[in-house]
């Protein structure tokens, strides 16, 4: 199977102690890309440091809607820099789930950023959690923008207004849990080139390691689910959510 986990955190501190280890064996389990996406200005530059040391590994920035009230005064100028280098702007978006953020500060940060990626033509990696009329209005209000939401479980209607949008959505190991109602309705419905995989590793471990730390080696769990769920033959969906990731985060 080959894979594009178009959203990691390798820089996370759960891979401290064996990253290098377990960033070199990707290509042994058919991973051809990873995106590395940044959460904030430092973890931005992390990611961008591994992106460098390996080939197949890119790196967004962004300011992740938890790190949005802590961003320094000069943080667009910062941020601008970093995407010089950069094929993405993320993660960014909205959590009304954990409010670390108030929910203003958050609101202004996300469409700041959706500006910057407008000015660059950069595509957007969109966190959305417990806010979707909020998402979905500033998206709205930001036409012609590409990009994903990541970590995909909002409801079919929701799914429709993202694809009418023009965005692809990403699905990951939520995707084997027993409880996910939501989305594989969502994915049996999605049209093939919107679709994306992912780990957001060192989270979101699928069935049947869940629970355990994530790895883009997992990714193929997911598309055998998806396949499974739309009745189609996995490496090729694999192969098509490859080139979808590419034609989004390195074509204009």
């Amino acid at each position: 199977m080959r894979i594009f986990d178009t959203h990691a955190h390798y820089d996370d501190d759960a891979f401290d102690s064996d990253r290098d280890e377990v960033i070199s064996s990707l290509p042994s389990f058919g991973v051809e890309l990873v995106m590395n996406v940044g959460c904030d200005l430092e973890s931005s530059k992390k990611a961008a440091i591994l992106a460098e040391k390996y080939p197949f590994m890119h790196a967004s920035a962004g300011i992740h809607p938890h790190e949005a009230a802590k961003v320094p005064s000069d943080w667009e100028k910062e941020l601008t820099e970093l995407l010089a280098l950069s094929p993405a702007v993320g993660e960014i978006g909205l959590d009304y789930h954990y409010d670390f953020s108030p929910r203003e500060v958050q609101r202004e940060i996300f469409d700041a950023q959706l500006s910057i990626a407008q000015r660059l033509d950069l595509p957007v990696i969109i966190h959305q959690r417990e806010s979707t009329a909020d998402t979905l209005d500033i998206l709205s209000a930001h036409k012609g923008l590409r990009g994903v939401v990541h970590c995909f479980s909002g409801s079919l209607d929701t799914a429709k207004t993202l694809l009418s949008l023009g965005y692809h959505l990403g699905f990951g190991g939520a995707l084997t849990f027993k409880n996910a109602l939501k989305a594989p309705e969502v994915m049996e419905y999605m049209p093939e080139d919107r679709i994306l995989f992912e780990t957001d590793c060192p989270y979101m471990t699928p069935v049947p390691y869940r629970g355990k730390r994530n790895f883009s080696g997992y990714v193929p769990l997911v598309v055998l689910r998806a396949a499974e769920i739309r009745r189609t033959d996995p490496e090729a969906l694999s192969l098509s959510a490859l080139e979808n990731g590419r034609s989004l985060f390195f074509s204009k």
